[in-house]
């Protein structure tokens, strides 16, 4: 199943989605306005949540696609509401959740962003929301110039036996400080990487509205 469309029309056509079983595509875009965050975040959430791709792992999507989107607006559109952010998100049930997100601005070196656990950078902005992205998904990519971002989180099932990752009491002290749109969140004991089956999705995200 294909949804595609506006966030605003999606969200009028079907206020409280509900996950019918099959795999679901949806494809949508929304202004460069930071108040939009929240919606569009809950409206997928709800989705991913019923469709049980990533069961107990759902809060570390949720801060993966509000940091994103928050980049995307402020950092890569620049609050242009003139401007659209792109968003791609492929679940399936027990086979993970593929999300791609894309900007309209100029794009960016993602290996000239400075590392925000160093010490000189504990108190700056930067790379703060791309290493809470890598510490929340299984997978983080920049494509296109840094104007699209891939994130993948495969299914939960199969791992059983919790992990600490090397950096998490940092990103805790990273989320207490959140990016515009960004709730605060605590993160739990984070489950150790396993390899599963995700949905692919090929091609470019389709053009703006």
């Amino acid at each position: 199943m294909i949804w595609v469309g506006s966030f605003k029309s999606l969200r009028s056509a079907i206020p409280k989605p509900r996950f019918s079983g099959v795999p679901l595509e949806v494809h949508t875009w929304v202004r460069s306005e930071i108040g939009l965050i929240s919606p569009l975040v809950d409206w997928l959430m709800s989705l991913i949540a019923g469709s049980r791709s990533v069961f107990g792992e759902e809060e570390f999507v949720e801060l993966a696609l509000r940091e994103v989107l928050s980049n995307a607006m402020l950092h890569g559109n620049r609050l242009d509401a003139r401007k659209l952010v792109h968003v791609r998100c492929c679940c399936e049930c027990g086979k993970g959740v593929f999300i791609i997100v894309r900007d309209q601005g100029q794009g960016f070196d993602p290996n000239g962003v400075p590392d925000p656990l160093a010490f000189e950078n504990l108190n700056s902005e930067h790379g703060r929301g791309i290493h809470l992205m890598k510490l929340a998904m299984d997978e983080v990519s920049f494509e296109h110039g840094g104007t699209q971002v891939h994130m993948r989180k495969g299914s939960a099932r199969k791992q059983e036996t919790p992990a600490w990752r090397p950096h998490d009491r940092s990103a805790r002290r990273l989320v207490s400080r959140p990016s515009p749109g960004v709730r605060v969140v605590e993160l739990r004991r984070r489950p150790s990487h396993a390899v599963s089956q995700t949905c692919q999705i090929n091609g470019d995200l389709s053009a703006a509205e």
